[in-house]
Formats: C-alpha cells, sequence, structure tokens
C-alpha cells in the first residue's frame, strides 16, 4: 500500500514537473517569437523611418532643385533685359545715327541743288497750246531763264497760268537738269454770246473766255439772264443759263447729226420752252419750243427747208407731236 502510494506519488512528481518543463518550454517560446516580433517592428519602423528619410530627402532636394532653377531662370531673365536693353539702345542709337546721316545728305544735296548753276533753268517748253502763245504763258508762269529749277512751287506757277480764262489746267514738268516743261489744257471757244453789241465767246461749260467785236463766225446765244457786270473774262454764266446751255448743246449736237449746225446763226434762250434758232444761210427761223422730241422735229425741219428752199419765213414745230400737233412753215411776209 504504502509502496503503491509511493509511486502514485512518484507519478505525480513526474508528471508536475514535465508540466512544469512544458510550461518552461512555452513561456520561452513565447518571448522568443515576442522578441522576434519586437525585432521584425523594430525593423519595419527602422525601414519606414529610412523611407521616410529617402523621401523627405528627396523632397527637400527636389525643393532645391526647384529654387535652383528658379534662380537660374531669374538670372536668365535679367540677363535677357540687360541684353533686350542693350540690343534697343543699340538701335536707337544706329536710328539716329542713320537719321542724321540722311537728314546731312539731304541737306548738302539741297544745298549743291539750290545753289548749283547747273540747275539753272536754260530752256522752257509750252506744251498743247493753240489758243495762247507760249509767250504769253511764260509770261504768265513768272518763270525766267537762269533762275534756279528747284526755286519755285509747282501749284503756284499753274494756278498764275490758269488765271488766263483760255487755260483749262496747267502743269508743270521739271527736266533735270535746266529744263521746265508747262503741259496745259485750253478752254476751246464753242459759241458767242451776245453782249451790249459786243461777243462773249463761252466753252461748253459756260466759262467766259474773252469779250470781242467778233463773233467768230460762231453760233450766237441771244437772251441771256446772267447780270451784265457778272460777263468779264475768266467768270461763268449763272445757273439758269448753265441750265438752259445744256439744252443749246443737245440740241447741237442733234443738229450736227443732220449736217444743219453749221447752219446755225444764232439761238434765242430767253424762254427754255420756246428756243428759237435763226439759220441766216437759209432765210428762216425755227422756233424749236424746248428740247423734247429732237429727232422728230429735225426730220419736219429737214423736209420743209428742203420744199421752201429760197423762201424767207418761220418753221413751227414747238408743238406737242404726240398730241397731233402739226409742223408747219409760214412765209415771210415782205411790205
Amino acid at each position: 500500500m504504502a509502496k503503491h502510494s509511493k509511486n502514485i506519488g512518484n507519478d505525480l512528481y513526474y508528471m508536475n514537473n514535465g508540466q512544469v518543463s512544458n510550461n518552461m518550454l512555452d513561456e520561452k517560446e513565447k518571448k522568443r517569437k515576442a522578441k522576434e516580433r519586437e525585432k521584425r517592428i523594430k525593423e519595419r519602423k527602422k525601414e519606414n523611418d529610412n523611407t521616410k528619410i529617402d523621401e523627405d530627402l528627396e523632397t527637400v532636394i527636389n525643393m532645391t532643385n526647384r529654387n535652383r532653377i528658379k534662380k537660374e531662370e531669374q538670372r536668365r531673365k535679367i540677363e535677357n533685359s540687360k541684353i533686350q536693353k542693350k540690343k534697343k539702345k543699340y538701335k536707337k542709337i544706329k536710328f539716329f545715327l542713320k537719321l542724321f546721316i540722311i537728314i546731312g545728305l539731304i541737306a548738302g544735296a539741297t544745298v549743291f541743288a539750290m545753289t548749283s548753276p547747273i540747275f539753272n533753268i536754260k530752256d522752257i517748253k509750252v506744251l498743247n497750246n493753240s489758243l495762247v502763245s507760249s509767250e504769253t504763258v511764260i509770261s504768265l508762269s513768272g518763270l525766267k531763264q537762269d533762275e534756279n529749277i528747284f526755286r519755285f512751287y509747282n501749284g503756284t506757277v499753274a494756278e498764275k497760268i490758269e488765271e488766263n480764262p483760255y487755260i483749262k489746267e496747267a502743269i508743270i514738268h521739271r527736266k533735270l537738269p535746266n529744263t521746265i516743261e508747262i503741259e496745259v489744257t485750253e478752254r476751246q471757244p464753242k459759241f458767242s454770246v451776245d453782249f451790249m453789241g459786243k461777243f462773249a465767246y463761252i466753252d461748253n461749260q459756260g466759262y467766259i473766255l474773252e469779250i470781242s467785236e467778233d463773233s467768230k463766225q460762231m453760233p450766237i446765244i441771244r437772251g441771256i439772264s446772267t447780270a451784265e457786270e457778272e460777263v468779264t473774262p475768266g467768270s461763268r454764266l449763272n445757273s439758269e443759263d448753265l441750265e438752259k446751255l445744256e439744252d443749246v448743246l443737245e440740241i447741237y449736237v442733234a443738229f450736227e447729226s443732220n449736217e444743219l449746225a453749221s447752219k446755225i446763226t444764232s439761238i434765242d434762250i430767253t424762254d427754255k420752252n420756246e428756243y428759237s434758232i435763226y439759220l441766216e444761210e437759209e432765210q428762216k427761223t425755227i422756233h424749236l419750243g424746248d428740247n423734247s422730241n429732237l429727232n422728230n422735229k429735225i426730220l419736219y425741219i429737214l423736209t420743209m427747208l428742203e420744199h421752201e428752199a429760197g423762201i424767207a419765213g418761220d418753221i413751227y414745230v414747238n408743238g406737242d407731236l404726240n398730241n397731233k400737233f402739226q409742223p408747219y412753215f409760214r412765209e415771210k411776209v415782205t411790205i
């Protein structure tokens, strides 16, 4: 019994010791694992710290690089700005230098041109004139030989020449080194205006060119309304007479196309609705009326001139041909 108890005790002892031993092993294993876990944690932390340090370092490096690049860009901008300013300054200096040289050359050339005898006028020519003599044109211009070719304004000279009523336009040409050409456009007298027993020559624009004793066998216009004091060479007929002159020109062209214009002695324009035309060669007065239906009226005129040849009288075509008016001829009664 005692032996059995002892065996049981021994078993318990060994069991307890084995359990203790196992517990100790478990404890050691746990500590080992805890250390290893701690070690891993530290290593990870160290790795994280290293990674963070690397990131921070990279950030610092990047910032440093950006600052360096920014400073470099600012430096370059400053340098470029200085270069640009220098270039602008150089361009300004170059521009003003060129300007001064050009001004100097112009001034020198001007002085030479204005003083050199090479440019003294030796010949003055007048072109396209037939009614006004070359001597008259040159005299009006005020230009003289041996005068410097640059010492006058073209416009001023032209205005002087155009004071002559016959000169419509004058153009001055310098032909270097010493020749002047004066190109003129003349007004052509077209009609003679009956004026206080004399004749005022006018062109087809109503400009009064000359007062003369002779009509020069031009068609005579009678019955103008322009005041006597306004009928002077160089002036123009008043607006009413200019309006009638347009009708007269139309009538003249129509007569000319039928070979009658050369026979016109005079045209009376007192009343624009009752124009009358005298043909001295035919001894007839044509009562034209206004300037309407000219072609039809001229056909009747031609017929009556042929049928009543050599008979003095009046031809009446001054009615409305579109309203049954019949043109007729009335022989002049002599007492």
